[in-house]
């Protein structure tokens, strides 16, 4: 039997996991496109700029630039711009660290909250219905996978 046409239950399971793994970043794809379109259309901003604004809300008393590009795995660069524009906008400030001149942290203004919040809750909204028709077990099992695979690869890095 050649290789084009065996069938997924007699292919090798590197070919399998290799499948799976192309329709996992398919659906994670087709999912971020959507988060994107909606961002855009109901609230004029970005995913990457919505997830700059989950961070500094999940840490109230603020975050160096390098602690917002180490959780959202980006460059600094690209958190300062997004952070510049926050501030400018009146939804994040920077703060000078105590005893270190050099050091600023952004956080997030009452304003920026209350924005975030209003997106936060569309956003959940938003997963929600896209991710529907996964049933309470389903999901269960194949979260549960997930927090397996990621640890396995952790594993592997050492």
């Amino acid at each position: 039997m050649s290789a084009a046409r065996q069938t997924p239950a007699s292919a090798p399971l590197s070919k399998a996991r290799l499948r799976f793994w192309l329709r996992l970043l398919k659906a994670s794809g087709e999912v971020e496109a959507e988060l994107r379109r909606r961002l855009r259309a109901e609230f004029d901003t970005t995913l990457p700029r919505f997830d700059v604004m989950a961070a500094l809300a999940r840490a109230p008393e603020g975050l160096r630039m390098s602690e917002i590009s180490e959780r959202l795995r980006v460059s600094n660069g690209n958190i300062t711009g997004i952070v510049d524009r926050l501030a400018q906008e009146g939804l994040a400030l920077r703060v000078a660290v105590p005893g270190d001149r050099r050091a600023m942290v952004a956080r997030l203004t009452p304003k920026g909250q209350a924005v975030f919040a209003e997106q936060a809750i569309a956003h959940e909204g938003w997963i929600d219905a896209l991710l529907s028709g996964l049933e309470a077990g389903a999901l269960a099992e194949m979260t549960r996978h997930l927090e397996s695979l990621n640890a396995h690869i952790e594993k592997e890095r050492g």
